[in-house]
C-alpha cells in the first residue's frame, strides 16, 4: 500500500511524544538542564558526523576525496539567502505560536524550539527522501518503518525535555514524505545515490547548527537553512538540464 510507511512514521512520533510527555511529568527542571546538555551535544556529534561523512569520501585511488566541499559551501549560502527571502524563520516562529495558543497553551515556552528541532531531525536526513520515494513509487515501506523506530524513539526523549512542540513534527513528516512520495515517478532519476549523500551531507550541517542552538551556544536562525538541503538535487537538475554549465 503506497504511503503506509509515511503513515507509520507519523504515527509513531505521535506515540513517541505522548509517552515522552507522560515522563516529562516526573522529570525535575535540573534533569531537564542535564537533559538538555545530553541531547545538545548528541545532535551536534550527529550533524558533524554526517557533514564529515558526506565531505570526505574516498576516491578510486584510494586518497581521500573533497570533492564536495564547495557544494555544501554553495548549498548552504544559496538556501540561507532563499529562506532569508521567503522569512522562513519568521512564518514558522508565526505558526508555531498559533499551534501553541490552540493546543499547548502559554505556559510551553519551549513549544516552537522542540516542533523546530523535531522537524529539521525527522526531515533533513536521507531516509525520509528514499523511503518516500521507495514507499511511492514501490509500495516498498521498509525504509520508512525502520525510519519511524528511530523517529519515535527519539521523540520519547525529546518530548520529554521540550514537550508538545515534538508531537505536532509528525504534521510535516507527513506532509514532507507524502510529497516526495508524490513525486515519486519524477524523482526517482534524479535522486542518485550521489545526490542522496550530498543531500544528506548538506542537512547534517543544518542539524549542526540546531544542536548549536540547543546548546546556547549561539541563536541562529535555522529554519532559514532549510531550502539548502535541496539544493544538490536542483544542481543535478541543472547539471542534466545543461551538462556544459
Amino acid at each position: 500500500m503506497p504511503g503506509l510507511g509515511t503513515i507509520v512514521n507519523g504515527l509513531a512520533i505521535v506515540v513517541g511524544g505522548l509517552i515522552g510527555l507522560f515522563l516529562k511529568k516526573g522529570v525535575s527542571q535540573k534533569v531537564q538542564k542535564t537533559l538538555f546538555l545530553a541531547l545538545g551535544s548528541a545532535v551536534i556529534v550527529l550533524g558533524l558526523a554526517g557533514a564529515l561523512g558526506g565531505i570526505f569520501r574516498v576516491a578510486p585511488d584510494g586518497t581521500l576525496s573533497q570533492q564536495d566541499l564547495i557544494l555544501l559551501i554553495l548549498s548552504m549560502a544559496i538556501g540561507g539567502l532563499i529562506g532569508e527571502w521567503l522569512r522562513l524563520e519568521e512564518r514558522f516562529a508565526s505558526l508555531a505560536e498559533l499551534l501553541q495558543k490552540k493546543f499547548a497553551g502559554r505556559g510551553d515556552e519551549r513549544f516552537s524550539q522542540g516542533l523546530l528541532t523535531a522537524v529539521i531531525l525527522f526531515c533533513t536526513g536521507s531516509m525520509s527522501v528514499v523511503g518516500g520515494i521507495e514507499d511511492g513509487l514501490m509500495a516498498n515501506p521498509t525504509t520508512l518503518l525502520a525510519k519511524a523506530v528511530l523517529d519515535g524513539t527519539i521523540s520519547v526523549v525529546f518530548a520529554s525535555a521540550y514537550g508538545a512542540g515534538v508531537l505536532f513534527s509528525a504534521i510535516f513528516v507527513v506532509g514532507y514524505e507524502g510529497l516526495i512520495a508524490l513525486s515519486s515517478f519524477a524523482l526517482r532519476p534524479l535522486v542518485t545515490d550521489l545526490v542522496v549523500t550530498q543531500m544528506s551531507m548538506v542537512g547534517s550541517t543544518v542539524i549542526l547548527l540546531i544542536g548549536m542552538n540547543m546548546m546556547d551556544l549561539k541563536k541562529l536562525n535555522v529554519a532559514n537553512f532549510l531550502p539548502a538541503t535541496f539544493i544538490p538535487l536542483v544542481w543535478e537538475i541543472i547539471g542534466r538540464i545543461c551538462p556544459w554549465f
